[in-house]
């Protein structure tokens, strides 16, 4: 596992052209729609715990 992993995709526009923003581990920046944003893992499910919705 890698210590910071890259987006492929803006999650706003689906653009590609990303960059990393701040000091914190996670934060992006998207220059084409021009909107930062976090990333961060939340947690790894058990084959138990999956829902359908």
């Amino acid at each position: 596992m890698t210590g910071r992993a890259v987006p492929f995709h803006c999650p706003y526009c689906a653009d590609e052209d990303l960059r990393p923003h701040g000091e914190k581990h996670g934060e992006w920046e998207c220059r084409s729609c021009l909107r930062a944003f976090r990333l961060g893992f939340v947690g790894q499910l058990a084959p138990g715990d999956l829902t359908t919705h």
